[in-house]
């Protein structure tokens, strides 16, 4: 069951992020992707800890590698839409459609600029002053 736009996580390197976008994937009857590879594997017992029971195979899909995310999201015609502090829109303002992916740079690093030219899209998290990031 996906209710609306899917979450692509790229090349995530903290467990427990990881696992507690799952579980509010889970919650919310989202997709999640995991664009590969990670900074850990996911029988870390970081990730298991906090993943509890609402990891569930069929709701998460697995990439190798970016190459492979982007022509799959191409050949599906799936709009991708880069979730970043450099964007000027709101995702309150923004016009998603259902089909649509969300995607997440990297905890540690974002993604790298050559990923920021390959989507027509972005949209951020207003976040009060001062703070840098979710």
């Amino acid at each position: 069951m996906n209710l609306g736009p899917k979450i692509a996580l790229y090349e995530p390197d903290i467990p427990q992020n990881t696992a507690a976008i799952i579980r509010t994937c889970s919650c919310l009857g989202a997709m999640i992707e995991i664009i590969e590879p990670c900074g850990f594997i996911f029988n870390d017992k970081r990730f298991r800890r906090v993943v509890l029971d609402y990891l569930d195979e069929k709701m998460i899909k697995f990439y190798p590698n970016k190459e492979v995310f982007f022509k799959f999201k191409k050949k599906e015609n799936e709009r991708i839409i880069l979730m970043t502090t450099k964007a000027s829109v709101s995702y309150s303002s923004f016009n998603f459609k259902i089909n649509d992916t969300i995607l997440f740079g990297r905890e540690s690093a974002g993604v790298p600029e050559k990923i920021h030219k390959l989507v027509d899209n972005r949209i951020k998290i207003p976040l009060k002053s001062g703070k840098r990031s979710l």
